[in-house]
């Protein structure tokens, strides 16, 4: 199983980071040690001093795939959920500085909280899908598929000219506007469409 994730699919987190609007998906990938599934607990890493929350809509891949036209991606994926790509925001400003890759930054153990997947047969519109994530509470991030510079076909059909495309693989599809840094004791709890689908606290 393997963790296909895109960076910067949104154009005011584009902006919040201070970087250009992709022309094309940009696309890293996450080890399957990564994911942390039924709401367990995630521990702060002791290499970072800024660890920061982006909430995502992620995809479930249903169907073995390869080389896949945009206007048949919808057949090979199942279910929607939201999930977190942590990223260890100080690695990847030393790493990004120095012209070296940031992999370490974002691909460490525990670092893809997932929520639990909603078939997309139970949601309306799969270009309108709305999510958002609470810290404490607090709303922090909000979005909607809508508002994706490449949508779920546009990834897809991209990624699996690279890839091939595997039942049980995720595709992380990018973070809205308004990440921000995690403390110990923080709650993070995610909702798709008005559904709660993730729930777990920062130890």
């Amino acid at each position: 199983m393997k963790i296909i994730c895109v960076g910067r699919n949104y154009i005011k987190h584009a902006a919040e980071m201070n970087n250009p609007v992709p022309q094309i998906p940009l696309i890293f990938l996450k080890p399957d040690s990564a994911i942390l599934k039924k709401n367990k607990p995630f521990f702060l890493p002791d290499f970072s001093n800024d660890l920061q929350f982006e909430a995502e809509l992620v995809l479930r891949i249903s169907k073995l795939g390869k080389g896949i036209s945009k206007g048949y991606a919808h057949r090979y994926f199942d279910a929607v959920t939201v999930g977190i790509d942590f990223t260890a925001r100080d690695l990847q400003k030393k790493f990004s500085l120095a012209g070296e890759p940031w992999d370490l930054s974002k691909t460490f153990d525990g670092s893809a909280p997932l929520g639990e997947f909603i078939s997309k047969e139970k949601l309306r519109d799969l270009s309108d899908i709305s999510f958002y994530l609470d810290v404490n509470g607090e709303r922090r991030q909000t979005g909607n598929s809508s508002e994706m510079i490449f949508s779920f076909g546009d990834i897809i059909a991209y990624a699996s000219r690279f890839y091939t495309l595997k039942t049980g693989d995720m595709i992380f599809t990018g973070t809205p506007a308004g990440v921000g840094p995690v403390k110990r004791g923080d709650n993070l709890v995610a909702f798709l469409e008005g559904q709660k689908v993730l729930d777990f606290f920062v130890r």
